[in-house]
């Protein structure tokens, strides 16, 4: 039996011997990145559920969030590391192990900025965090500007490291960005000017998303804030899209800041009313107002107001709790 393994051992050797050294090199390299390749989900839920455990009695939901963001690159960082180490199965020169090292170090980067990039997302555990920190809440298109703020930053911080990385200098590329800025700056004076009117509009949030906004060019409901633009929807289910410098330096009537609505008009009563009728009646429509849940009872005014051409004039003030155009209609409509 030992004879026989021996002779087997024996003619493998012989085989592996008669097979070329770069075929060799082929082989262990599909070997290894196969390996990680089929694992790589295998790898990824091992290291979440080890990371998850370490931090479940404190912060688990927490970090369960963050590790969500994260688990689409660490898949991604098992297939590179298999590539990687598949690529160092072959007989490497210096210089060619100091180029995959640097691309190697790149994709690593961008894999964490990708990470990064989901954890900044507007719908983040991050956001909420904060705010729940700073005890304060952030308007979701401050937080939208913030976000896509952040990605920007992010993105670019990338962009410089790797740049870095690969021996770039950086301080020539800053100062042609700044010329090149410059000479941007003047050629699109007109789309700064409404990207500027958009931060202006986002800080300080003359309206949101979700209003009724009248100003001299557009009345209707906005349905999107973007860095260039606002878009308006209007009574005629029509899509103004009006720039932001223009509605930084319009007039602004947001209706929907109201905290009641008015109502007001005359009833006519004809001349031949006895007095005690035409006060019973002002009477009764004030207790009629007052007892209505969805009048303000703040300010109710039913009065008798002049002698009109055809009769009595009676004068009715009042205002309803609901800011919302078709609510108050069917209220005004009840009265």
């Amino acid at each position: 039996m030992a004879n026989s393994i021996q002779l087997m051992l024996n003619s493998l050797a012989r085989f592996i011997n008669t097979v070329p050294a770069m075929v060799m090199h082929i082989l262990l390299a599909i070997i290894v990145f196969s390996f990680f390749w089929l694992l790589r989900n295998v790898f990824t839920e091992v290291i979440l559920k080890l990371i998850l455990k370490i931090f479940s009695k404190t912060h688990g939901h927490f970090i369960k969030k963050i590790l969500s963001a994260f688990k689409k690159p660490l898949r991604f960082f098992f297939v590179f590391l298999g590539l990687y180490l598949a690529i160092y199965c072959f007989p490497l020169q210096l210089e060619q192990q100091l180029l995959i090292s640097k691309l190697f170090r790149s994709i690593l980067i961008f894999l964490i900025t990708w990470g990064l990039y989901n954890l900044s997302d507007v719908n983040s555990i991050l956001f909420k965090k904060l705010q729940e920190k700073a005890n304060i809440e952030v308007d979701k298109v401050l937080a939208s500007f913030l976000s896509k703020f952040l990605k920007v930053i992010l993105v670019l911080i990338a962009f410089t490291i790797i740049a870095q990385e690969w021996n770039y200098d950086i301080n020539g590329l800053i100062a042609g960005l700044g010329l090149g800025g410059l000479a941007l700056a003047l050629a699109a004076k007109d789309s700064l000017a409404n990207i500027f009117g958009g931060i202006v509009i986002i800080l300080d949030k003359p309206f949101t998303l979700g209003d009724w906004v009248s100003t001299n060019s557009v009345e209707g409901t906005v349905e999107e804030i973007g860095f260039r633009s606002t878009k308006i929807r209007t009574f005629a289910q029509a899509l103004v899209t009006v720039p932001n410098s223009t509605l930084a330096n319009e007039a602004i009537t947001n209706w929907s800041k109201r905290g009641k609505r008015r109502i007001d008009f005359e009833l006519r009563v004809t001349y031949n009313t006895p007095k005690e009728k035409l006060a019973k009646c002002i009477t009764r429509i004030e207790e009629m107002l007052k007892q209505h849940p969805d009048i303000h009872q703040e300010t109710i005014l039913v009065k008798f107001d002049n002698f009109g051409e055809n009769g009595f004039h009676i004068f009715l003030y009042f205002f309803t709790i609901t800011t919302v155009w078709g609510e108050f209609l069917q209220v005004k409509e009840d009265v």
